[in-house]
């Protein structure tokens, strides 16, 4: 029977597109591993990359190797400048929370600073490179003026509100002494939480704490120093220590979370979509709001 050449070139596509789906999906659609079968003992790891902005992605991870028994310890990867106060603490508590079942570790990367640090204490030990910039233990929050702007382009703004600190931190005026008082107060309130967090987990006198918590950076090799953290190495070596604290041989597969894609439409689509969206949040975050973050010349 004659093949009719249509249908033909349909099926060839179809096949073609088959072969390029499975070809993307084994090159790394999922995230490092998947859970194969192996002798080795598993590692699950956990990156929080770039400003801390959002905390969902990363709790859902790291409650998912805490429910899976063949994995014996999870490695807290932290490559950031730290973030918002409230995600990055629900990250913490989120660690705390996984420490309960397996061992974990913190493995600093490039910059793990301010909330960064702040995640990665957390952990039963952290591991950071002789390079890695960490501490500016610090609050802060910015707010913007352009009153002066406002007046020579002849504008002006008009507000009605039902409490006298209702607009506090408007960028159509300065700020009154009262207002930042209470500004002030909030950001202190913020700071001392900190604080409490690095002298509960290092277990470090609070003097020592708040003498070094002005917001100044530190390298690893300094900061294994002053007891923020506990020993000097890259991701291997906080690896091989997640899997001695497991009780384990050191014999091990590094496991990451998987992410599941339906298409590779879809996966182009979601990671445009998250770029823009994170890109949007951290200019959202370096503008307004209070923050764990570390400002490196911006």
């Amino acid at each position: 029977m004659r093949k009719h050449p249509i249908v033909f070139g349909i099926l060839i596509l179809l096949a073609l597109s088959v072969v390029v789906y499975f070809s993307f999906y084994r090159a790394g659609f999922h995230s490092g591993k998947s859970k194969s079968f192996s002798l080795k003992d598993k590692i699950g790891v956990v990156s929080v990359e770039g400003v801390i902005t959002d905390s969902i992605e990363i709790t859902e991870q790291l409650d998912e190797f805490g429910k899976d028994d063949s994995i014996v310890a999870v490695v807290l990867r932290v490559d950031s400048p730290g973030g918002g106060v409230a995600v990055s603490q629900e990250i913490y508590d989120a660690v705390i929370e996984l420490k309960k079942t397996k061992k974990v570790v913190a493995s600093m990367g490039s910059v793990a600073a301010s909330g960064g640090l702040l995640v990665a204490c957390a952990a039963d030990k952290i591991v950071a490179n002789p390079g890695t910039i960490t501490g500016s233990i610090s609050a802060i929050m910015q707010f913007a003026n352009f009153e002066e702007l406002m007046k020579k382009v002849g504008v002006k703004s008009s507000v009605v509100k039902s409490g006298q600190f209702k607009d506090i931190g408007s960028p159509m005026r300065e700020m009154t002494p009262e207002e930042k008082v209470i500004v002030q107060d909030l950001v202190d309130d913020i700071y001392n939480q900190f604080i409490d967090v690095i002298v509960k987990e290092r277990k470090l006198p609070r003097e020592k704490v708040v003498a070094i918590a002005d917001g100044r950076v530190f390298s690893g090799r300094k900061a294994k120093e002053l007891g923020l953290v506990d020993s000097l190495g890259d991701m291997a070596s906080a690896a091989k220590l997640a899997s001695k604290l497991a009780g384990k041989d050191g014999s091990y597969d590094l496991v990451y979370p998987t992410k599941k894609r339906s298409s590779v439409l879809d996966y182009f689509m979601e990671n445009a979509a998250t770029h823009i969206s994170n890109s949007l949040k951290e200019k959202m975050e370096s503008k307004s709001g209070v923050s764990y973050l570390y400002y490196p010349a911006r």
